[in-house]
C-alpha cells in the first residue's frame, strides 16, 4: 500500500482544470495543444525564471513584489523578457478572461530564454527570443491542512552558496529542491528540511520555514535562501501587531525546542508544520495561536490591499 503524503501545494481537485487554456509566446490555446519545442533552453538546461501567483477576487496579489522578483532575476542572468511589466499584466489578464477565472485561481508564469539553434549550452544559441508561458488553475489549498500540518524531515541535501547558484533565484533549475523533495520521502515526511552551508536551518525544499520560541518568531537570515513575498509580509505583519522577529541563525536543536512551527508560500500562505524528523512540534495542536494570529493577519492584509484597489483588477468581470 503506497502512503499518502501532503505538500504544501496540495489542492481540491477541480475537474474544470482539464479544459484549461494556456498562454504561450502570445497565443492562448486549448491545454492539450500547449506545447514548447524540445530545444527550449527551459527544457534543455533549466535556463530560466518563473512567479508563482495568485488571482484572489479579481485581483492579482502583491503583483508588484512579484515582477520586481522576476525582472531583477531575469536581469541577473541577462535573460531578456521581451515585455515590461504592462505587457506581462495584459498577458496575464488575456489568459484569466480566456479562462472565465477571478478567484482560488493559482498561476505559474515562466519565462526562459527561448529556443536554440543546437542543443548545447552557451546562451548564444538561443535566437529565438524569449519563450513565455503562463498556466492558471483553478486551485484552492486542500481542506485541513492546518489541522493536519506538513510533517518535515531535515535532508543531506544543503541550500548552495550565492556564488555557486544563488538560491533567491527563482530559476527553472530546480534540482536541488527536488533531491531534498525525494530525500524527504524517502524518510517518511513530507518535504525536506534544507540547512544552509554552514548546518543552521534555512528553508524547505518548496517554502520558507519560521518558528515561534517563547513568543518570539525566528526564520532564517535570508542568504541561502529564496526571499519569498509571503516571506516577507510575515515579517511585516509581525513587526506591526508587536511579535517580536528576528532574521537569524539558528540550529536543528533549536526547532525542537519549538512552541509552533509554520511554511509559508504564495500558494497556501501559512501552513502549520506537525512534526521535524518525526517529533511532535510544540504540544502538537495545530495550529498554534501565533500561527492562527498571522494566518488571519495575512488573509486581512489581502483583503484590505483589494478593498483599496492596491492590486491590479484582471478585467475578467463581463
Amino acid at each position: 500500500m503506497i502512503e499518502t503524503r501532503t505538500t504544501t501545494h496540495d489542492a481540491v481537485e477541480d475537474p474544470r482544470n482539464r479544459d484549461i487554456r494556456i498562454y504561450v509566446n502570445g497565443e492562448i490555446v486549448p491545454r492539450d495543444e500547449a506545447k514548447v519545442s524540445v530545444y527550449d533552453s527551459g527544457f534543455l538546461l533549466g535556463d530560466g525564471m518563473w512567479e508563482g501567483l495568485r488571482l484572489d477576487r479579481g485581483h492579482w496579489v502583491f503583483f508588484d513584489e512579484h515582477m520586481d522578483r522576476l525582472f531583477e532575476s531575469c536581469k541577473a542572468v541577462s535573460l531578456d523578457i521581451g515585455m515590461d511589466r504592462a505587457g506581462l499584466l495584459d498577458a496575464l489578464n488575456a489568459t484569466a478572461a480566456a479562462n472565465d477565472m477571478e478567484s482560488d485561481v493559482h498561476c505559474r508564469l515562466m519565462v526562459t530564454r527561448g529556443r536554440k539553434a543546437k542543443p548545447f549550452q552557451h546562451p548564444s544559441l538561443s535566437r529565438s527570443g524569449p519563450t513565455v508561458v503562463i498556466i492558471l488553475e483553478h486551485s484552492k489549498p486542500a481542506s485541513g491542512l492546518s489541522q493536519q500540518g506538513i510533517r518535515l524531515a531535515t535532508v543531506p541535501q544543503v541550500r548552495g552558496l550565492p556564488h555557486s547558484q544563488d538560491p533567491k533565484l527563482n530559476s527553472h533549475s530546480k534540482l536541488n529542491c527536488v533531491i531534498a523533495c525525494l530525500q524527504a520521502e524517502q524518510a517518511g515526511a513530507d518535504e525536506g528540511l534544507m540547512l544552509d552551508p554552514h548546518g543552521f536551518v534555512n528553508t524547505t525544499n518548496a517554502c520558507n520555514f519560521f518558528i515561534v520560541r517563547r513568543g518570539e518568531v525566528w526564520t532564517s537570515t535570508g542568504d541561502y535562501c529564496m526571499n519569498g513575498v509571503t516571506r516577507g509580509k510575515v515579517i511585516q505583519l509581525c513587526r506591526e501587531k508587536n511579535i517580536p522577529v528576528f532574521e537569524k541563525n539558528f540550529s536543528l536543536l533549536e526547532c525542537m525546542g519549538a512552541e509552533e512551527a509554520f511554511l509559508t508560500g504564495s500558494f497556501g500562505g501559512l501552513t502549520p508544520v506537525a512534526e521535524i524528523d518525526g517529533k511532535a512540534v510544540g504540544n502538537g495542536n495545530l495550529p498554534g495561536e501565533i500561527t492562527v494570529s498571522l494566518q488571519t493577519a495575512y488573509r486581512t492584509l489581502i483583503s484590505s490591499h483589494i478593498e483599496k484597489g492596491n492590486f491590479p483588477a484582471s478585467k475578467t468581470k463581463r
